[in-house]
């Protein structure tokens, strides 16, 4: 089958904290690309700037954090008439700020964990334990679970290094499941089994240090409930083209959602590749499929 586009761009690196990581992932789609045979360009906007050559036809986006997944690229790329890939600029917006996702989760009934916005380092003010997060950041950089009271003011201080905003939520035991998306479809569910139950920046990025369970091991009924609460959350906050939906499964059997990913990471330890392959999808195949849904808003 032909391609919609010959040249494309994959933007990666970026002025966000998470620069390393996107370069990971924009070298890897764009060895993918190459692979399913486009003409490919990598761009850096690590200044904030957005300089594409003029003969790129789309965009795919590969940028995570600030300016990749806050709407700011998808609203320039928008002025230019230039199809990209992934949420449109509100859409971003919306979820990549985790207040925002938060009262859309409850507008529409969605079970997410009890949260409140941390005023000051005077008192925590959900009952321990808590999930300690940046209200807009990504790859769990400023996540801390707080267990202890002399923990609180250094989580949140920590946090606070990533963005002023800091989400408060209530820690909710048991086992962290995700359902990565290509175009509307719900890919296979994954398990994340993180050393001492935390997927933080470490056990995200460090090759081996988190296990894996593709798909992950739950009764077929189980697992269409998680693919089936996590479609409802695509549709909610507007995902498009790629994402993916972090969940919690407790003991007793309940599902609450974390987030959206509108751009999960694609290094060699990310989960929407694993869960592609798991549904039959090598990676140049992923990127392709990516790329074709890459559209003007």
């Amino acid at each position: 089958m032909a391609h919609r586009f010959k040249k494309v761009a994959v933007l990666m690196g970026g002025p966000s904290p998470e620069r390393e990581v996107s370069l990971r992932s924009g070298a890897a789609v764009a060895r993918g690309l190459r692979a399913a045979g486009y003409d490919v360009a990598e761009a850096d906007p690590a200044d904030g700037q957005l300089r594409l050559a003029p003969d790129v036809e789309a965009v795919f986006i590969a940028l995570h954090g600030a300016f990749g997944e806050d709407g700011a690229v998808q609203a320039l790329l928008q002025q230019r008439g230039l199809p990209y890939t992934g949420a449109g600029a509100e859409a971003s917006r919306v979820a990549f700020d985790k207040r925002r996702s938060k009262r859309v989760f409850a507008a529409q009934g969605i079970p997410t964990p009890a949260y409140a916005v941390a005023q000051d380092a005077g008192a925590c003010p959900l009952p321990l334990p808590v999930v300690v997060k940046p209200a807009r950041q990504g790859s769990s950089l400023g996540l801390h679970r707080v267990f202890a009271a002399a923990d609180w003011a250094p989580a949140l201080a920590d946090a606070r290094r990533y963005d002023a905003a800091v989400l408060v939520e209530q820690f909710i035991a048991g086992r962290e499941l995700t359902v990565g998306f290509v175009g509307a479809d719900a890919l296979p569910v994954v398990e994340i089994r993180a050393p001492d139950g935390l997927y933080d920046y470490r056990a995200k990025y460090t090759a081996g240090l988190t296990e894996y369970l593709v798909p992950a091991p739950l009764p077929a009924p189980l697992a269409a409930a998680c693919q089936a609460l996590a479609a409802r959350v695509f549709a909610a906050l507007d995902g498009r083209d790629l994402g993916r939906v972090d969940l919690r499964l407790t003991p007793a059997g309940e599902l609450f959602v974390l987030e959206l990913n509108t751009i999960p990471g694609f290094t060699e330890t990310s989960l929407l590749p694993k869960a592609a392959r798991a549904a039959g999808m090598e990676f140049p195949e992923l990127c392709d499929r990516i790329m074709r849904r890459a559209a003007v808003h």
